[in-house]
């Protein structure tokens, strides 16, 4: 008999299939992601990590903070990882009127057309809802304007005070397969559990012979 979250994720892949919850492929490719950046310090320890097994990954940044850290943000693109829209203030669209949302997700993605990402030929049509809370209303107006919304199958929970790092590296090493969207954030809060678990989570998959690559649609 199947886990009870795997049996319960299977219903929810169903009823929101016009999400993306993993990418199914016979390659043995997985993908991480991280929410919430750029942040100082952090998004660049992050992509020393990756560097290390050259690893590819897909950061969902958050438009204030593209803003505030320019550079960190070129720095992501320039090292061939794929940029995600994460709207401008990390809004929770079920508490956000559609037409807000919308607007706040513009702004973003006006950010990240108009940046230097612009001469790097950087083309971003993917979008992740922050909390993973959208609105039917909110992820139709965003499909037709020709974006994927990436959610995930494996959620590592280093946002989570309430579980140690030992358990937050269990949720990604044990559930983990391919076609996997794992989630992370290179954010303050989550740090602490981030710089225990990635290294040892980009550890186990190169071993695994995993290959580990960016979301481009």
């Amino acid at each position: 008999m199947k886990p009870y979250w795997i049996k319960t994720h299977q219903i929810i892949k169903k009823l929101f299939s016009n999400f993306v919850w993993d990418i199914p492929n016979n390659e043995n490719k997985v993908y991480l992601t991280f929410d919430d950046g750029p942040t100082p310090e952090i998004t660049e320890w992050v992509l020393a990590e990756l560097e290390k097994h050259n690893a590819k990954a897909t950061f969902f940044c958050i438009g204030k903070n593209i803003i505030a850290h320019p550079e960190i943000f070129t720095k992501i693109i320039e090292k061939g990882h794929s940029i995600g829209n994460h709207t401008h203030n990390h809004l929770n669209g079920w508490k956000t009127e559609t037409d807000d949302y919308i607007e706040n997700f513009q702004l973003c993605e006006n950010i990240i057309s108009n940046h230097k990402s612009k001469i790097l030929n950087l083309k971003s049509k993917i979008f992740r809802p922050p909390y993973g809370k959208i609105k039917p209303a909110q992820s139709k107006k965003l499909r037709q304007l020709g974006y994927k919304i990436i959610m995930w199958d494996v959620l590592s929970a280093d946002f989570d005070q309430n579980i140690s790092k030992e358990e937050c590296l269990n949720n990604a090493v044990n559930h983990i397969q391919s076609g996997s969207i794992v989630v992370f954030h290179d954010s303050v809060k989550a740090f602490k559990k981030l710089e225990y678990v990635l290294p040892r989570v980009l550890k186990h998959l190169t071993q695994n012979n995993f290959k580990l690559e960016a979301i481009r649609f």
